[in-house]
């Protein structure tokens, strides 16, 4: 499965009641995707400081490259203060004027999109210029072939609507959970239940497809006209942090490989159950789940290119 798949966005330290972790979701979308098999890279920016370093350290002990992570000589290092409550759900504290609101786009990053089969991007990485307009500028150099999955990933007050409709307008894929599809049906106006919202989603902003993660209620996909509905599987939950995110790369790498709905469903909530189980956002994953992403499948870049969709 060597499809070529970047995360852009934030990189940082989540600092976890038991100790210090490498996060950020377009990062660990990028660890799980390499982990399960892919070439894949993250574009962020880290300070120029001992934070910064150690973080560079940590990318190379994942074997997640980091030849498109910039360094910054003057903001610090991103961290976020993470408290988990008694059911292994994250709280969020993420500090402001961070190096990763400074994207540059430099050209090892610029390369990496424009070659890459799908790229992942979110909302916190928006929230300050220059960093929210480099990162429509290198979802816009992607092929018209490459996926542009879109995680929501709302998080304290940083998520405008503004900046959730442009990247919506942008995206192939939507990647919403139980609490932020709520939010979006109050700033969009969707009517009724869960499924019409997110058939209304993929009609308004003309997506490839929606994937709706419900904790511990598994997760629904719908594309091409056909719902696939998860009832996700039991563990022992440690902590979540990551479990979306390993589900958005092990959904990733299905619809490239070409699976079915069912297919990616099921492998991909087998995926993040397992993060779920473990402390942190990025434990090594077993060889048995590894192994489900080997195949030799027709991939999906084998199809007809589409135009780019534009803001």
């Amino acid at each position: 499965m060597n499809f070529k798949v970047v995360g852009i966005g934030e990189v940082l330290w989540d600092l976890l009641p038991g100790g210090r972790q490498l996060g950020g979701a377009p990062a660990n979308f990028a660890y799980h995707a390499g982990a399960l098999g892919a070439e894949a890279r993250v574009i962020s920016r880290v300070g120029d400081d001992e934070l910064g370093r150690e973080l560079m350290k940590q990318l190379k002990k994942l074997r997640l490259r980091a030849d498109c992570v910039e360094r910054d000589p003057l903001l610090p290092t991103g961290t976020v203060s993470v408290e988990v409550d008694a059911a292994g759900q994250p709280h969020f504290t993420i500090h402001e004027g961070a190096a990763w609101d400074n994207l540059q786009g430099e050209p090892a990053g610029r390369i990496a999109v424009s070659q890459a089969d799908a790229i992942c991007f979110g909302t916190l990485a928006q929230r300050s210029e220059p960093s929210r307009s480099t990162i429509r500028r290198l979802v816009a150099t992607t092929s018209p072939r490459a996926l542009r999955i879109f995680d929501v990933n709302l998080r304290q007050h940083f998520c405008p609507p503004p900046i959730i409709e442009d990247s919506l307008a942008l995206a192939d894929v939507l990647k919403v959970n139980e609490s932020e599809l709520p939010r979006l049906a109050e700033m969009f106006g969707l009517t009724d239940g869960e499924r019409a919202q997110i058939t209304q989603l993929i009609e308004r902003f003309e997506l490839r497809c929606v994937a709706y993660t419900r904790g511990g209620r598994g997760s629904l996909l719908f594309a091409d006209g056909r719902w696939s509905d998860h009832p996700g599987v039991r563990v022992n939950v440690v902590d979540t942090v990551g479990a979306g995110d390993s589900f958005t790369a092990a959904m990733t790498l299905g619809f490239l490989a070409g699976w079915t709905l069912d297919e990616i469903n099921q492998r991909a909530n087998e995926v993040a159950a397992y993060v779920a189980s473990c402390a942190g956002g990025t434990p090594a994953l077993p060889d048995t789940l590894r192994a489900l992403f080997q195949t030799n499948r027709p991939a999906v870049q084998a199809q007809e290119p589409r135009a780019l969709k534009t803001k």
